[in-house]
C-alpha cells in the first residue's frame, strides 16, 4: 500500500481545542524573532565575562552541540516506531504530519509551545555543566536551532538552485521521497557521516566523480607521455 505524502501547501486540524490548533501553526519567521535577540544577549554578557576568544571558542561549541542534538532529536525521537495505537497518535502530532505534508508552511518549524519549554531546559542544563561559559555556549546552541529551523523551511519552499543551498535541498528531499532512514541531518549532514546514515545516491555519485576523476588523471598522463 502506497504512503500518502501531499506535494501541496495545504494543512489539516490536528486538535479539536481552537486554542492548541491555533499553537500548532507557526510563522517560520517566528523563531528568529524570539530566539535572535536572546542570543545576542546572551553573545554580549558572555563576551564580556570570559572575553572574545574563549566567547567565540564556546560559541562554536554551542553550535556543534546543536548539530548533534538535531541529529539525535530527529533520528531517534522524530524517528521512533510506537507500537501502541497512543504512541502512533503522539508521533503524527510530532513529526509524522510532517511527512505527510511537508510543504505545509504552518508547521515546518518548532511550535513556541514546544521550543520555549526545551529552551529553557537546556539553558539550566548547560549553565549546571558549563558553569561561566555557559551564555556563549548556549546562544552558539540557539544559532545552531535557528539556523537548522530556517533551513528546514527554505529546503521545502525556495528554490536553491546553487552550491550550498542547492545540496541542503537535495539532501533533505532525499529523507523525505527517497529513504527515511538516512539523511537525519538537514542543517547539514556531519553527524550523518559520523554515523554513516548519509543516502547511499550521495556515497555511489561521490564514487562515480572520484572514478572519472581518475580516469582524467589517468588519460592525462597517457597524453602527456
Amino acid at each position: 500500500m502506497a504512503k500518502f505524502v501531499s506535494n501541496k501547501n495545504e494543512t489539516i486540524r490536528l486538535f479539536k481545542n481552537p486554542i492548541l490548533e491555533y499553537f500548532s501553526h507557526i510563522h517560520p519567521v517566528t523563531p528568529v524573532i524570539v530566539f535572535v535577540p536572546v542570543l545576542l544577549l546572551l553573545s554580549f554578557y558572555g563576551y564580556q565575562e570570559i572575553g572574545i576568544l574563549n566567547g567565540t571558542i564556546c560559541f562554536a561549541i554551542g553550535i556543534l552541540l546543536w548539530t548533534l542534538m538535531e541529529y539525535i532529536i530527529h533520528r531517534w525521537a522524530f524517528h521512533y516506531h510506537p507500537k501502541s495505537e497512543a504512541g502512533k497518535k503522539i508521533h503524527f502530532l510530532v513529526h509524522g504530519i510532517h511527512h505527510d505534508y511537508p510543504r505545509d508552511a504552518t508547521r515546518l518549524v518548532m511550535p513556541l509551545l514546544v521550543s520555549v519549554p526545551l529552551a529553557i531546559f537546556f539553558y539550566y542544563l548547560f549553565s549546571a555543566l558549563f558553569g561561566v561559559y555557559n551564555l556563549n555556549i548556549f546562544a552558539g546552541f540557539i544559532f545552531g536551532y535557528v539556523s537548522y529551523d530556517s533551513i528546514h523551511y527554505a529546503t521545502h519552499h525556495f528554490k536553491m538552485e546553487k552550491g550550498i543551498g542547492k545540496f541542503l535541498k537535495v539532501y533533505h528531499l532525499k529523507h523525505h521521497y527517497n529513504d527515511d532512514h538516512t539523511a537525519y541531518g538537514v542543517s547539514n549532514p556531519l553527524w550523518d557521516y559520523v554515523f554513516r546514515t548519509v543516502p547511499p545516491q550521495l556515497k555511489e555519485n561521490k564514487n562515480n566523480e572520484n572514478i572519472k576523476n581518475s580516469e582524467s588523471v589517468s588519460v592525462s598522463k597517457v597524453t602527456i607521455e
